[in-house]
């Protein structure tokens, strides 16, 4: 089970994502802790979260330049410690149907 946390600790990209919608995203996780879907920046909406296993991983959009459609399927990266926690987090992801 994954859900949000306000813990936030830095994490890196190690090749791991999940192709989903914004809206399916706040469906399943509740309103990202960052969400500024105007296009200015590197990201549109971040997500910080930890599984039950104390994982902690974000989920962010990158560099897409262009607002968001909520309906439209985007690559999210996965950011973790390590390519494993990266793993973990996408596996607790689809679990969760995304």
């Amino acid at each position: 089970m994954v859900k949000q946390t306000e813990h936030f600790e830095s994490t890196s990209y190690h090749g791991v994502s999940i192709w989903t919608t914004p809206q399916q995203l706040i469906d399943k996780l509740g309103e990202p802790k960052f969400f500024n879907n105007d296009g200015s920046g590197k990201t549109n909406m971040d997500y910080s979260c930890i599984t039950n296993e104390d994982i902690f991983f974000t989920i962010y959009d990158w560099k897409e330049y262009t607002p968001l459609q909520m309906d439209v399927e985007y690559n999210f990266h996965i950011g973790g410690a390590d390519n494993i926690d990266c793993v973990v987090a996408l596996e607790e992801l689809k679990k969760m149907g995304l």
